[in-house]
């Protein structure tokens, strides 16, 4: 995970509002900290208790313990701050849905289309996160929806706290959706709770038919899998049924929808499923 694989180091997030065109870097709360360690020898660093760079988790785990222990850490204060997003969420009855897939994997087309043809019958909202540039986010305010832009910088995927502060700039009414765009990534998402009611995985038939089994966190902890890019099935060497196979394998609870963004097929589905979450 993040810890061990260092995609915070050096990370400057930022919030950008769209409509404002303001940024907002987020407080990472970096600060000294001294360690003594077992020869005596006497270390300052500065690190975040938003998400430790790699320098600092070298050091914590010589001086706590394991690395293991500061990434349990990590997550139990996440999770702590998405418990808050729940909260926040549920008292104002957003339906947040945490929208993960690789790169590519046609999120953002999926997205805008959701909102085109959704736009009379639910109030959507976006909170869209990337690494760099804020590319996706004017895409999706073309379709007139309110959007606000995270950017990671070298993160590889969205936390508690950087939702906390975009659904702060983003303030989304009473009875309405937030659909949270996080980074291309199957990996450190499946770890990071954001607070979401559901996360929705999308697969693209151009990926492979094995991600499911090849990231299992993923697709266990999506409640719903997408698998997208059906209209180009003759064209690729995609198998659909060994597909729906290890996603059943992985999670048997998962539902799974087959769309096309392009040609509407099977966005019905897609819409159904949403419109009855979003009536509970």
């Amino acid at each position: 995970m993040c810890v061990t694989c260092g995609c915070a180091e050096n990370a400057e997030p930022t919030v950008t509002n769209l409509e404002t065109g303001e940024a907002i870097a987020l407080d990472t709360h970096q600060h000294n900290h001294t360690h003594t360690l077992l020869d005596g020898t006497v270390i300052t660093h500065s690190h975040s208790h938003h998400t430790p760079n790699g320098e600092a988790s070298q050091i914590h785990a010589q001086v706590h313990g394991t690395t293991i222990s500061l990434e349990q850490d990590i997550l139990a204060k996440n999770n702590l701050l998405a418990a808050q997003n729940r909260g926040w969420f549920k008292g104002r009855n957003i339906l947040a849905l945490n929208l993960v897939s690789s790169p590519g994997a046609g999120k953002t087309t999926l997205l805008t289309r959701t909102i085109q043809d959704l736009k009379d019958q639910l109030p959507i909202n976006v909170i869209e996160g990337d690494q760099e540039t804020a590319n996706d986010a004017r895409k999706i305010q073309e379709t007139g929806c309110q959007v606000v832009q995270i950017n990671t910088g070298t993160g590889c995927h969205l936390d508690a706290a950087m939702v906390e502060r975009g659904y702060t700039q983003l303030n989304p009414p009473l009875n309405s959706v937030v659909m949270i765009e996080n980074v291309g990534n199957l990996v450190c998402p499946a770890l990071f709770d954001l607070g979401e009611y559901a996360k929705v995985a999308i697969l693209s038939v151009t990926e492979g038919e094995d991600k499911p089994i090849k990231y299992p966190h993923m697709f266990r902890a999506s409640q719903v899998m997408i698998l997208t890019k059906i209209d180009l099935l003759p064209y690729v060497q995609f198998d659909v049924e060994r597909c729906l196979d290890y996603a059943k394998t992985v999670n048997p609870q998962m539902e799974i929808l087959q769309v096309s963004a392009t040609t509407e097929v099977g966005l019905e589905s897609w819409y159904e499923w949403l419109k009855s979450q979003f009536q509970k």
